[in-house]
């Protein structure tokens, strides 16, 4: 017997060292990364990255830039829910994209490394922020990439750009899924297991249906030519979000291209897919 339960205090010993182990790394893999590892990770670079602290209103936020010839268009990507600048590193590093553009990807307020600011839960906060970079970019032509969450914050933008290019994007209040995960964050006993950057994400993920329908009846007032890219696997944002597009604009300004069994993970497991894509624009 006591052979037994030492074996059972042992097992239990292991297991409670693994599940710490995990969260430890869950977290420090998700978590926003420093300047210097940000730079780091480009060290295979064609063309080494630009990293600036911009300012909008009274907040600073991190702005990661490509910048191979001043006569290219520029490419300005949005992140989701969770995400960060990072999320575009293999895009700003492919060799032919970098001959065809010059390219910008930024932490949303919220995301930044050592942010002491939380997220806004605003659309339009983050719409306003973008057409501010927007407007102090230089070139005339622009294309914004606007992924999950980016994607109803480039489709708010009112700016005139050459082509808006929608991944996954999360712009239809009536389908948008809340994870049962965000209950570890609404419950204040387990609340303080959840990294600080998720607890940021799970708000503005809890906002945003409420926060879509001041736009979702009016995303036709964009005047850009749009291009939807989804996958049909995806649960996290649904297919029926780029229907639900496709239903609001006429033919000649929107394109919907379906990735089969694709999920909400496209900018990563379809990257070549998507590559072609901007090549072709």
């Amino acid at each position: 017997m006591k052979t037994i339960k030492k074996v059972f205090k042992i097992l239990g010993i292991v297991i409670l060292l693994l599940v710490v182990g995990v969260y430890i790394l869950f977290a420090t893999m998700t978590a926003p990364k420093s300047d210097k590892k940000v730079i780091e990770s480009f060290k295979e670079a064609p063309i080494k990255p630009i990293l600036e602290h911009k300012a909008y209103k009274n907040f600073s936020y991190r702005v990661l830039s490509i910048i191979s010839d001043n006569s290219l268009p520029t490419l300005v990507f949005v992140h989701g829910t969770i995400g960060s600048c990072l999320d575009f590193s293999r895009y700003m590093m492919d060799q032919d994209l970098v001959k065809k553009y010059n390219m910008i990807s930024y932490d949303r307020v919220g995301y930044n490394y050592e942010d002491t600011n939380p997220v806004q839960e605003s659309i339009a906060f983050e719409r306003d922020l973008l057409d501010n970079l927007i407007s102090e970019t230089s070139g005339d032509s622009i294309i914004l990439a606007g992924y999950s969450y980016g994607g109803p914050i480039a489709l708010a933008s009112q700016k005139k750009v050459s082509n808006l290019v929608l991944l996954a994007p999360a712009v239809y209040s009536k389908v948008e899924p809340m994870p049962w995960m965000l209950n570890v964050y609404k419950w204040k006993l387990t609340r303080w297991l959840v990294p600080d950057i998720w607890k940021e994400a799970s708000k503005e993920k809890m906002s945003h249906p409420k926060d879509l329908k001041n736009f979702e009846n009016n995303w036709k007032a964009n005047t850009n030519n749009i291009i939807s890219i989804h996958g049909d696997a995806d649960w996290i944002v649904p297919y029926s979000n780029s229907e639900y597009l496709l239903n609001h604009f006429p033919q000649e300004r929107f394109n919907l291209i379906t990735l089969k069994d694709a999920g909400h993970d496209l900018i990563w497991s379809q990257f070549s897919e998507i590559k072609q894509q901007l090549l072709n624009l």
